[in-house]
């Protein structure tokens, strides 16, 4: 082979390994961004230098080079695998406890349903509590969908209602530390744990509609009592096992909609997967399609029936939040 051919092929592998190089770098790099919390610009930088360094030693000597990055990345891949999610963080008093459950027979009784009193964002009553409520009288699902500004992207969560006239909400958040502030990205990054949280609607379907002004719509769903009866308790064990094995929140896989998801599949397996559970701001259809919903009407008027933040808004402080959402009044 001539030499000319010679070069070009080296040339192309060179080419090739800095374009894998720059691609593990820039993920990595993120990922030393949103893990370190002391000098992480200082960190990230001297972590490109040291993979820029590697990349030119493989132009002049191809298999050091190449072996010094193959030990760095997998140290690297080392450090990020025994990263391990923790419960005992300085967790923001709002995701400070997760729900955990005991059920007998068909009384169930939840352990830290939040109940606070909301004034502002920063503002609030804390309170929690210990609920029971009869799996007999479970009489109803919704599931709400809250948005903040992205149409794609919508916060999930899942209401049970009882023949006594009580709801309870389930919802997948972060367990966001009280000096934290979410961000999309960080979430594909170990940056937060999951958290399972039980509360009143009017502590945080109200903090959506009438706190942070969200639109926020509700659907109701049409399950037989048996299946809402599993959906509920499979939310109490999820928040057993969530309480004593803490998991990472993952903006893609492990969120708000994916586990409710998973949820559901444990009740009906057929269940299919469809793009619109990850961009959960499309959900709505996904729901008309599935013919799970108690309207058996078009995508457009199942938004519009769903709709509730104008009639949380505009109600009298002294009016039931939960009959002021579903009624008007």
């Amino acid at each position: 082979m001539s030499a000319r051919g010679t070069n070009g092929r080296r040339l192309a592998g060179f080419l090739l390994l800095a374009v894998l190089a720059a691609l593990f770098a820039g993920w990595s790099s993120l990922a030393l961004w949103y893990q370190v919390e002391q000098a992480r610009l200082v960190v990230v930088v001297a972590w490109l230098a040291l993979v820029t360094v590697l990349v030119a030693i493989s132009w002049s000597r191809r298999r050091l080079g190449i072996a010094l990055l193959l030990a760095a990345a997998l140290g690297f891949l080392g450090w990020w695998w025994n990263l391990e999610p923790r419960l005992d963080r300085d967790w923001a008093p709002e995701v400070s406890r997760l729900v955990t459950g005991e059920a007998g027979g068909n009384r169930v009784t939840l352990n830290d349903v939040r109940d606070f009193e909301w004034q502002s964002e920063t503002a609030f009553t804390p309170r929690w509590t210990s609920q029971t409520y009869d799996l007999a009288a479970l009489m109803s699902a919704d599931v709400i969908l809250s948005y903040w500004g992205i149409d794609a992207i919508a916060h999930t969560l899942v209401s049970f209602g009882f023949a006594d006239g009580r709801h309870v909400v389930f919802s997948v958040e972060i367990r966001r530390e009280t000096d934290e502030v979410f961000s999309s990205v960080a979430g594909f990054f170990r940056a937060y744990e999951l958290a399972l949280i039980a509360s009143e609607e009017r502590d945080i379907l109200y903090l959506r509609t009438n706190v942070r002004k969200e639109d926020v719509y509700l659907y109701p769903l049409d399950l037989p009592p048996q299946a809402l009866q599993a959906l509920f308790l499979s939310y109490v064990e999820a928040g057993n096992t969530l309480a004593g094995a803490p998991r990472f929140y993952n903006t893609l896989t492990a969120n708000c909609t994916t586990v409710v998801f998973d949820l559901a599949r444990l009740i009906e397996p057929g269940i299919p997967l469809d793009w619109r559970i990850l961009l959960s701001g499309y959900l709505p259809g996904y729901l008309v399609d599935q013919g799970i919903l108690m309207w058996d009407v078009s995508e457009p008027e199942a938004r519009r029936r769903a709709a509730i933040s104008a009639r949380a808004q505009a109600a009298s402080p002294s009016a039931t939040y939960s009959s002021v959402i579903r009624n008007g009044g």
